[in-house]
């Protein structure tokens, strides 16, 4: 199937080897090549990835794969939504130069018999979406190292949204000496702050404005930890309390954490960009958002805001291992 481009026309490859071979003759030319991993359901955080790609590197390859070792609820998967025709069409629009949709036997052959080789990220992939979604980077990581060995040596364009994936890939790049370099990208938003996901469209719109409570509690956490709070437990008490607002919101958990190591700090020292993360389950919905926060005076433990009508109504944030502090479902203590 070919579409139009600006850059002309969209190329679709379906089979892995041909891939690699067009992105392999692309460089013999010279060209630099930009890859734009997906699992497809194409939204406007997409396009700036695919738009920022385009812009910086000679040829564009854009991955459309539902990747069934990522999903531990079936579920999910079943209702993941799929268009991959308005899918070519935006990329198309952006200017990308191939895209990559595989079936899921080309991607694991013999599915679905369970996959032999895995690759798995220690440590960073342990805790928050590690810990609620068993399984669910390892499934990431095998099949992004597969496409990152079918692209060759690429840049790769990734959203910040999903921050702790970011970081989990960023370290398989490193640990294994991939010749990828990773490009994180800032997270793009609704007017009202929802981050922009595939998912969202399964939200009715009750549950679409009950949403908003995630990116609400993390711009009352940035405001806590900028007013010069430095009680790592306070702050995320404080963004516990602007979802317990919204009561059909399930909060998984809201935490600071080092951005490197993902890990709950045990103060929040100035001059250091920290990262909120927040997960909740909104209706069958499960949603996660981050932002970061950075404490640019020293401050002394000043207390918390309370959360009152200005907190929460105040403007949405804009453009950890087994053993650390957590808010959640429980009270704040041990994971």
């Amino acid at each position: 199937m070919a579409v139009g481009g600006d850059r002309g026309e969209l190329r679709t490859v379906s089979r892995g080897a041909e891939l690699a071979e067009l992105l392999e003759c692309a460089r013999m030319a010279g060209r630099s090549v930009g890859l734009v991993p997906t699992m497809g359901a194409l939204h406007a955080g997409h396009r700036s990835l695919i738009a920022r790609a385009v812009a910086e590197c000679d040829v564009v390859a854009v991955t459309v794969f539902v990747n069934p070792l990522q999903f531990g609820d079936r579920s999910d998967i079943e209702h993941y939504p799929r268009d991959l025709v308005a899918d070519l069409a935006l990329c198309a629009e952006v200017g990308a130069d191939f895209v990559f949709a595989p079936s899921v036997t080309e991607m694991y052959p013999g599915w679905p018999a369970p996959v032999a080789t895995t690759v798995s990220v220690e440590g960073l992939s342990a805790a928050w979406e590690g810990a609620s979604r068993p399984g669910h980077f390892d499934g990431v990581t095998t099949v992004v190292a597969k496409l990152f060995s079918l692209a060759g040596r690429c840049r790769a364009y990734f959203g910040e949204k999903d921050f702790q994936q970011l970081a989990v890939v960023r370290q398989m790049v490193h640990d294994l000496s991939m010749p990828v370099a990773i490009v994180g990208c800032p997270t793009v938003r609704e007017s009202d702050g929802l981050a922009l996901s595939s998912r969202n469209v399964r939200l009715t719109s009750a549950e679409r404005r009950a949403a908003t409570v995630l990116s609400r509690a993390l711009a009352a956490g940035r405001r806590a930890v900028a007013a010069g709070d430095t009680g790592v437990d306070d702050v995320m008490a404080t963004m516990a309390e602007v979802v317990a607002t919204a009561p059909s919101v399930d909060l998984d958990y809201a935490v600071v954490v080092d951005p490197t190591t993902l890990e709950v700090p045990a103060a929040i020292v100035p001059g250091v960009p920290w990262r909120l993360l927040i997960a909740a389950r909104v209706g069958p919905v499960r949603l996660i958002d981050n932002c970061e926060a950075t404490l640019v005076t020293r401050g002394h433990g000043r207390r918390r805001p309370s959360v009152g009508a200005a907190s929460v109504g105040a403007a949405s944030v804009g453009a950890a291992s087994a053993g650390t502090r957590a808010v959640g479902t429980r009270a704040v203590g041990t994971r």
